[in-house]
């Protein structure tokens, strides 16, 4: 058995994994949000840790090896930098190692998931493609005729900041225009809270509020917008890989009923593909929220 954790901007997921199944899941908020969250982070992994061994009735030495998904760059068991979450040069193994003695492993987010809908989820029957998490950010991965594309020194493949809008949006990163300051659904949900003054709604609340209210023109407008947004990174994308499909995971999928038709027909009407015959369809992660956990289990 193996241990799978995903970090994520609000919370971190834990997982007990057989098999390459997900056989036990539990999530845990964190207690405080500040500046730096280096230390709120690694506390609430080794709390998660503890609680899902002690809940499963396992103790470590049953346990193969911890993987980790984290947002941002990674390289060789340290986090480089999560700007999102507050997080820089964070040596997280190195942190475990002193508790766990078993193989510890990172890896960024987008790949970890990836890797799980290649194996069992939407990518499965695919030999090229590609894979976005859009949450409070905007990760990504790419495969070429089965294999994961993974530069030696760090994680690589920060689609979210490629700049779709020249002198746009301030980002975390601190360029103007990145892609994830206009595609991610941190974006997104707080555009329709400030312009309906829903502060301090959720992600279903906000999914609820455009439901019941399809007519209002500008909330129609907010949401071409955005997917407009979307699409111009996802024709990007396609115009350097030519993948045979694209799979968006994160929170984006929870709204798949209201984005994801609007998507794929966004791709083949905007102008931009740079080959318009078979245009990769656009899908919705099937293992959801629990890619991140299954794929860094599978490091």
């Amino acid at each position: 058995m193996k241990i799978g954790i995903d970090v994520g901007g609000t919370h971190i997921g834990f997982g007990i994994i057989e098999n390459n199944k997900l056989i036990k899941k539990q999530e845990i908020n964190y207690a405080i949000k500040q500046k730096d969250m280096s230390k709120i982070v690694e506390q609430t992994i080794l709390d998660g840790i503890n609680k899902i061994l002690r809940d499963s009735r396992l103790n470590i030495n049953q346990i193969e090896n911890i993987g980790i998904a984290f947002p941002g760059t990674v390289s060789e068991g340290t986090v480089i930098k999560a700007e999102n979450l507050g997080v820089f040069n964070l040596d997280i193994k190195n942190f475990l190692s002193k508790y766990y003695n078993v193989p510890i492993k990172l890896e960024n987010d987008a790949k970890c998931a990836a890797v799980a809908e290649m194996d069992q989820g939407c990518l499965k029957n695919y030999k090229d493609s590609l894979f976005l998490i859009i949450g409070t950010g905007v990760g990504g991965a790419a495969f070429l005729d089965g294999k994961l594309l993974k530069p030696k020194r760090f994680s690589g493949f920060e689609v979210g900041h490629v700049v779709i809008k020249e002198n746009g949006s301030q980002c975390n990163c601190g360029r103007k225009g990145c892609y994830e300051t206009y595609a991610s659904m941190h974006t997104f949900k707080q555009k329709i809270r400030d312009t309906f003054n829903l502060q301090g709604a959720d992600g279903k609340q906000i999914k609820e509020f455009i439901e019941k209210n399809k007519n209002n023109q500008e909330l129609e407008s907010i949401i071409e917008n955005y997917i407009t947004d979307v699409a111009t990174g996802i024709i990007n994308l396609i115009n350097i890989f030519e993948p045979e499909a694209v799979c968006i995971g994160g929170g984006f999928g929870h709204y798949k009923n209201i984005f994801l038709d609007r998507l794929n027909k966004k791709i083949i009407d905007m102008d931009g593909l740079y080959n318009k015959q078979n245009i990769p369809q656009v899908l919705i992660a099937e293992l959801k929220n629990d890619a991140g956990i299954i794929g860094a289990a599978m490091l």
